[in-house]
């Protein structure tokens, strides 16, 4: 196939990307070091919604509310491992509810012996993605309008009319940008005790509380090193997060433990949507989405298709 576009990088942007191209009529190749399971999306959370504060600000708000559209009607169908599930929000960060919360979907106060110790805590209802099973179903879309993937490292943006870069922390080095830079994260993989409510702590620390149960496991988190490239388990982090986790949920203390997952995700003091010229080829890029890849990707694929279609 001669393509038409050629999207470097498998994860939930790409993949995203690929499919809103293909389903346009574009003949669309994906090119990928890793296939989308063995990429950094595979081990999100992933819970969409909450306060977006990533920049640039009013276009990262449109892309979370496009994104949360789309997962909402992606959770109709048990196939592509997307749900909306009830849970709860908490904080240590003031003492009462903020403002823009009781604007969020399912909105409820918690009772006070639901706050587990945290001063902020209240209900939403939000799209839980089970990635694993979400990339897949993104491949299946994707074969079905005819896009093709191919596993073989990428290392020079070319090749193609146009040229979209998702290669997330790649581009540090793919688009020549240094403000790109790992962000290790951790989590822990059980077997789901009978779990179906989310529990997501928000704040800015490199380490928190959450659990997101997906069917017969449940993830559990969170950490966060800026700068950290490492991708080898740390069994302290283990321990702390099986801890935490068990604090509030005392059904989790005697799960099984299923495996432990490390990923990088590609910082970057703003995400970076823009188009420029390389050489005989048309670039967009579309990188640098941090720990939001999945709540901002149909929001980002549905504008770099605004811009080719």
């Amino acid at each position: 196939m001669d393509e038409d576009v050629l999207i470097i990088g498998a994860g939930v942007i790409g993949l995203t990307t690929a499919v809103c191209l293909a389903e346009g009529g574009l003949n669309v190749r994906v090119r990928t070091a890793s296939p989308p399971r063995r990429t950094t999306s595979a081990v999100a959370g992933a819970m969409i919604g909450g306060p977006v504060f990533s920049e640039p600000l009013a276009a990262a708000v449109g892309w979370q509310r496009t994104s949360l559209e789309e997962f909402a009607a992606l959770a109709g169908d048990p196939d592509t491992g997307v749900r909306v599930a009830r849970g709860r929000l908490v904080s240590t960060l003031g003492e009462e509810t903020p403002p823009w919360a009781k604007e969020l979907p399912g909105f409820a106060p918690c009772a006070p012996d639901e706050h587990a110790g945290f001063p902020v805590a209240f209900w939403i209802s939000s799209p839980l993605v089970d990635m694993p099973r979400y990339l897949g179903y993104l491949e299946r879309r994707l074969a079905a309008a005819g896009g093709e993937i191919e596993v073989r490292p990428v290392d020079a943006l070319g090749g193609a009319p146009v040229v979209v870069n998702c290669s997330g922390l790649g581009a540090r080095e793919l688009a020549g940008d240094p403000g790109v830079r790992p962000v290790r994260g951790q989590h822990v993989v059980v077997e789901n005790p009978g779990l179906d409510d989310f529990f997501f702590e928000g704040g800015f620390g490199t380490s928190w509380t959450s659990y997101m149960p997906h069917r017969d496991r449940v993830v559990l988190g969170g950490t966060s090193a800026d700068g950290d490239g490492n991708t080898e388990p740390d069994p302290a982090q283990t321990e702390e997060i099986l801890r935490r986790c068990a604090e509030v949920e005392p059904r989790l203390a005697g799960a099984r433990v299923l495996g432990v997952e490390v990923g990088l995700r590609p910082g970057r003091e703003r995400i970076r949507l823009e188009e420029e010229r390389s050489g005989d080829s048309r670039v967009i890029h579309c990188y640098g989405h941090g720990g939001v890849g999945v709540s901002m990707s149909w929001g980002c694929a549905r504008e770099v298709a605004g811009m080719l279609l």
